[in-house]
């Protein structure tokens, strides 16, 4: 049988493809792809997650791309499918979605040694975590999750981060809902939206956009009477292999809130 040779157009696969053991089968990723970093140093970089290389990337000759319906484009996928002989689509859009992810990925490269049981260790791990914060009932607050500025822009309902941050009682807004995919999910705020002297705590998140200290006080002018802090972006949006460890860092910022 050929060896897998695996294209991973999305960080946060790429990262769990290691984790399944399966870094040496890696020949691309993009250049957001920056974890674990000594080994995706090695592989071939072809471009953006929004802006592939398709050239590049078909001399590469991969038998297998990792592709997400949120990070990717529609268009990029329909064009892999005329030189990959496997795209495999990936959308955890909730939590529970990395146990159906973690199978995926182990029934297309169950042949490869120690995948199977990797992927059980995965899920075991994700399991043990999604217990720790369900272990008690969260007091109630209203979260505005902010991802960008000039314009503000936040989450939907049912996105990933949204849905994680459920998990200990904290309700993003606005509450809307924004499909399967496209610019609905990630809604833009006007900035005089009524709800907002509502929120409780503003979360500043450190990806896409990099918040710091020096946009605390022009999210507390948005949210007056909420608290503001900056949290990893990297735990609360990455799923797949890093979802447990984002479980327990959102367990331990709210235990933090309520000290």
């Amino acid at each position: 049988m050929t060896s897998p040779r695996i294209a991973s157009l999305v960080p946060s696969a790429t990262e769990t493809l290691v984790a399944l053991g399966l870094g040496h089968r890696l020949v691309a990723r993009t250049g957001f792809c920056i974890h674990p970093a000594e080994v995706v140093a090695t592989v071939a970089k072809v471009g953006g997650t929004k802006d592939v290389n398709l050239a590049k990337l078909r001399k590469l000759a991969p038998t297998h791309v990792i592709v997400n319906v949120d990070e990717n484009r529609l268009e990029t996928a329909e064009a892999l499918r005329g030189f990959v002989p496997e795209v495999i689509v990936t959308h955890p859009s909730r939590p529970e979605d990395n146990l159906a992810l973690f199978e995926q990925l182990r029934a297309a490269f169950a042949d490869e040694p120690g995948v199977n049981e990797r992927a059980a260790a995965l899920s075991a791990e994700f399991n043990a975590a999604l217990a720790r914060c369900r272990e008690r009932v969260w007091p109630g607050e209203n979260v505005l999750y902010l991802i960008w500025r000039d314009p503000w822009m936040t989450v939907a309902r049912d996105t990933y981060v949204s849905t994680l941050l459920v998990e200990v009682g904290w309700r993003t807004w606005p509450d809307v809902l924004g499909g399967e995919h496209g610019a609905g999910r990630y809604p833009a705020l006007a900035g005089d939206e009524a709800w907002l002297r509502d929120i409780d705590r503003v979360l500043l998140s450190s990806e896409p956009y990099r918040f710091g200290a020096a946009h605390i006080a022009a999210a507390q002018a948005l949210c007056p009477q909420a608290r503001v802090q900056l949290v990893d972006g990297e735990l609360l949006s990455w799923w797949g292999c890093r979802g447990a460890a984002g479980l327990d860092y959102l367990r331990t910022l709210r235990e933090h809130a309520e000290a």
